[in-house]
């Protein structure tokens, strides 16, 4: 079963292996890895033949890469339950239309082997399915034609042949479509780029760019990597990453994703990320995985179709012994319920996927769109979600008795702060900057995850954190300023405390920013069937609770939680409440996102809450996530017409046929078309029902303020 090497030239190798007629083997994605591999140019497979040719750049690694992986091959390119199908080929199909016209005018003499022949390849493949795989609609197929073909009756043979070519052509271009629909939120990656070396624009491979690289992007070039614009201006086309089809206007200092298109102007990027770790590469593998792998109600499905294909049989077998009738034997096993009950889901998935990430919603395959339409409880962490996460600093309060003025305060906090890319770091930091500060020298800093920064400002420790964090973790009296700090609460304000040598420093005051359309976007939720919605947050109970006046729609809020009590809350809520998916966007999220059914990301989360969601949100707009309620919803149903659609209409053509009332030939078009027709439904009900964030924006949507605390730095 190794691949051997039958032929080989410079840049060109020739393999052949009994591995590629495992028919749990996915070809595709074989190619995909070996496509993956740089300098290879392209890959023929030849799955009959058990042939595979690589056409590559001829160097040594590349062929030593290639054969290495050939002779391991990754255990995720194996789907038990995946089976290669043959693609279906117009022009055969054309043949076979051609001849089942003409049989009526032919020779018996001449009619009978052509028949014969047009028909060997449906018995073969229906005898292989029975051996392999069992009473699949393989074997009905086949079964039909070798009757017919026994009774002589070479018209109704090659009418029967033809119309299962026809249909099945028509069942691949519908879900190839939609696949290709899906695929086209993506282009193609860039094969090579314009970067500055040595004060040289020069064009290098993809593959050579590394970060820190200056790449420059001219009118109609996609960016190839993720990073930061450092001259230029241009307009940016984003509707492959946030399907927003507006160009977004781009400066120095703004960040480039990969995928984004220049449509006027010219850009010099510095890259950030390259490779395998850009966002458009990313994206790619969350439909990579969702064109894969199937949902709990697709197995379910498929599960129903392969255990009614032996009912059809013995139901056909059983007519033909009650009534010696073999034409009504034939014209009930034309009929299975198989391709519409295997197609129509993963058809309505993907046109549903595909509509959606127009939107702006990315949702990672059909266990997603399923578990979204499900959804009973839906609990938000407010940093960044409910809020826009844009803090700025509104007090610096010294405490009394410090030899510190505001100045001195906020100077000594951003020191501290500078280094942590966080929201609540930024807008210190930014604050100071916007005094014209000059921050103290910074010898050491350690980050403490959920609490908040202690470093060495100047050779004395400082703290900078939660109340929680400076009181209670690190022992440091905080009462003196508790009156002032419910006062500031009040405010719907956040605080930051600040100590040094076991001592209180003072207090600084942040603000943030209800977003205008979270209101909108919770009523919306409520609306389409969400029961129950959730807040959880660092914040000081008095604090989070002025987000219930700007936000009514909210039932419940969980207030001074530190991140590893999300996922018990998560957990604990999921029991209770039923379904539930859990809105975040920072690396403390990743447990709860994992936890809740469904998780989903805002657009600018960290790595590991992206790479953990289910769903993962474009665009900066709660309203994606009506869009997502809607679409999996919509999808729902969709699936649910197929599914009685296919059962009750194929149920009629059988009753019809054992009535006699329909012929062989007529029972297969009536199969086929029916197949069809609720195929192209559900793909055109994916398109047709998505909503728009544009629809759903609101005239009157106005901005509300509230306090916000993200759980590790702030009280």
């Amino acid at each position: 079963m190794d691949f051997t090497i039958v032929h080989e030239l410079p840049r060109r190798i020739r393999l052949r292996s009994g591995r590629l007629l495992d028919p749990c083997l996915d070809v595709n994605y074989l190619e995909a890895l070996l496509g993956a591999v740089s300098g290879v140019s392209s890959i023929r497979v030849n799955v009959r033949a058990q042939s595979l040719v690589v056409e590559y750049d001829g160097s040594s690694r590349c062929r030593d890469e290639i054969m290495a992986l050939l002779s391991s091959i990754p255990v995720e390119a194996y789907l038990p339950d995946v089976f290669d199908e043959e693609t279906a080929d117009p022009v055969r199909l054309a043949m076979r239309g051609a001849l089942a016209l003409a049989t009526p005018f032919l020779n018996r003499g001449v009619a009978a082997p052509l028949t014969w022949l047009n028909g060997a390849p449906v018995i073969a493949n229906g005898v292989e399915t029975l051996l392999m795989r069992g009473v699949k609609v393989e074997a009905l197929d086949g079964s039909v034609v070798l009757f017919s073909l026994l009774r002589k009756d070479f018209v109704t043979a090659n009418m029967i042949v033809a119309l299962l070519g026809l249909a099945h052509f028509m069942e691949q271009r519908l879900e190839h479509n939609a696949t290709s629909l899906l695929k086209s939120l993506l282009r193609p990656q860039a094969e090579d780029a314009w970067v500055l070396r040595d004060g040289m624009e020069v064009k290098v491979p993809f593959a050579e760019i590394v970060p820190g690289d200056h790449v420059i992007c001219g009118v109609g070039e996609q960016i190839p990597v993720d990073g930061m614009v450092v001259d230029g201006e241009a307009s940016l086309n984003t509707s492959s990453i946030s399907g927003e089809s507006v160009p977004a206007h781009t400066s120095p200092g703004d960040d480039a994703l990969s995928g984004s298109v220049v449509e006027e102007g010219r850009l010099v990027i510095e890259a950030r990320e390259v490779g395998s770790s850009t966002h458009l590469a990313r994206i790619g593998r969350y439909l990579e995985s969702s064109l894969r792998y199937r949902s709990k109600s697709q197995r379910r499905t498929a599960e129903l179709a392969d255990r009614l294909a032996p009912a059809t049989l013995g139901l056909g077998l059983a007519l033909f012994l009650l009534t010696r009738d073999i034409r009504r034997s034939a014209s009930v096993l034309t009929v299975d319920y198989s391709c519409a009950l295997k197609l129509a889901t993963p058809v309505a998935v993907r046109t549903s996927m595909y509509a959606a990430g127009k939107e702006g919603v990315l949702l990672k395959g059909a266990h997603a769109l399923e578990a979204f339409a499900n959804v009973e409880t839906i609990v938000f962490d407010k940093t960044g979600t409910l809020t826009t996460g844009d803090l700025h600093v509104t007090d610096v309060l010294p405490a009394a008795g410090t030899e510190l003025d505001e100045d001195g305060l906020l100077s000594l906090a951003a020191a501290a702060e500078e280094h942590y890319a966080h929201p609540v770091a930024r807008a210190v930091v930014l604050e100071a900057e916007a005094r014209g500060l000059a921050l103290p020298a910074l010898s050491q800093v350690d980050f403490i995850v959920a609490h908040g920064v202690a470093a060495f400002v100047e050779g004395r420790e400082v703290l900078v954190g939660s109340r929680h964090f400076i009181a209670e973790d690190e022992g440091v009296d905080c009462s003196p300023l508790d009156d002032l700090a419910a006062e500031l609460r009040g405010q719907g304000k956040s605080l930051l405390y600040v100590a040094s040598q076991k001592r209180l420093l003072g207090v600084l005051a942040l603000r943030d920013s209800v977003r205008e359309e979270a209101a909108e976007t919770l009523a919306g939720l409520k609306a389409a069937g969400v029961r129950r919605i959730v807040v959880l947050t660092g914040d000081h109970e008095q604090s989070a609770a002025s987000l219930l006046e700007h936000l009514p729609q909210i039932d419940e809020v969980h207030a001074e939680l530190k991140p590893e009590d999300k996922a018990d809350i998560v957990r604990e809520l999921s029991e209770k409440h039923g379904n539930l998916a859990f809105v975040g966007d920072g690396v403390n999220d990743a447990p709860a996102l994992v936890t809740a059914d469904v998780g989903v990301s805002m657009p600018q989360a960290a790595d590991l809450a992206r790479e953990s969601a289910a769903v993962v949100l474009l665009r900066e707009d709660l309203r994606c996530l009506l869009v997502a309620r809607e679409t999996a919803m919509q999808s729902e149903k969709t699936m649910t017409h197929c599914f009685g659609a296919t059962l009750s209409v194929n149920s009629i053509i059988i009753l019809l046929a054992m009535a006699g009332a329909t012929q062989p030939v007529l029972s297969a078009a009536l199969h086929n078309l029916s197949t069809i027709g609720i195929l192209s439904y559900a793909a055109a009900s994916g398109l047709r029902a998505t909503p728009t964030v544009k629809a759903l924006r609101s005239k009157d949507s106005t901005t509300m303020e509230t306090a916000d605390a993200p759980a590790h730095d702030v009280d």
